[in-house]
């Protein structure tokens, strides 16, 4: 579920807010700029609907408090205020607000202006979530790696380590890794794990990505490459023969 944090000094507007969207997302009202605050900086939001005129301070020195933060500027931020002037507007706009509602609003707007932004934001996390390489698919929420083979997905089977291994690799695409790299990446501080240990895995991985095993390379002396590159390959290829 969607957490959304209201930030209005109004009980009237929070209540009508929560009737509008309390029972479809998770809201949580603050009254303050300083309350505001204190919740944004110990929890995570999807959306901010953010009022101007508070008790404290205005929506627009919060809004920009949250856009220079980079752990929070990414959080979408809908104005909801009585300040109805293009001004306004246009400062709101510019502090790096998503949109600008004005009061009194109709609930009914309010909600369909939400949901199309927590749609777009949906779409977009789902696609950043899926990584797609040639005719590999990595799933990164359900731990899951895919062969596509003629229009359909096959699951790889993958143990932990081994998906660990792919995710590091393809979201690398045809950057040369050492096996030092691998072991700090896939197994941390684990001073038991060799590089036999590492190539063992690498191994086996490769066979499992069988016909496209040749997507995972090794560099003589270095480590390994991940491309769907042919020619890549046969560079790597011909570096192992050397």
């Amino acid at each position: 579920m969607f957490r959304i944090l209201l930030v209005e000094d109004s009980p009237e507007a929070q209540k009508l807010v929560t009737s509008c969207l309390g029972q479809a997302y998770d809201l949580v009202a603050a009254s303050t700029c300083a309350e505001a605050t204190s919740l944004i900086r110990n929890g995570q939001y999807d959306l901010i609907l953010l009022d101007v005129m508070l008790p404290d301070g205005d929506g627009y020195q919060l809004c920009s408090l949250i856009q220079n933060n980079e752990s929070t500027r990414d959080i979408p931020i809908i104005f909801l205020t009585a300040k109805d002037s293009l001004p306004n507007k246009v400062m709101g706009f510019s502090l790096g607000a998503d949109d600008y509602i004005v009061k009194p609003f109709d609930p009914l707007e309010l909600r369909a202006r939400v949901e199309a932004k927590l749609r777009r934001i949906s779409r977009k996390k789902e696609a950043s979530e899926i990584i797609q390489k040639g005719d590999i698919q990595v799933n990164i929420p359900f731990q899951r790696a895919y062969l596509l083979e003629n229009g359909q997905k096959r699951d790889l089977g993958l143990t932990p380590i081994e998906f660990r291994l792919l995710l590091y690799f393809v979201q690398r695409l045809d950057q040369v890794l050492t096996r030092e790299q691998l072991l700090l990446a896939v197994w941390g501080d684990d001073i038991h794990v060799s590089d036999r240990s590492i190539d063992t895995h690498v191994s086996k991985l490769r066979k499992k990505l069988s016909p496209k095993s040749d997507y995972i390379q090794s560099i003589y002396g270095t480590g390994y490459v991940f491309s769907i590159n042919t020619q890549s390959n046969a560079r790597a290829e011909s570096s192992l023969s050397l």
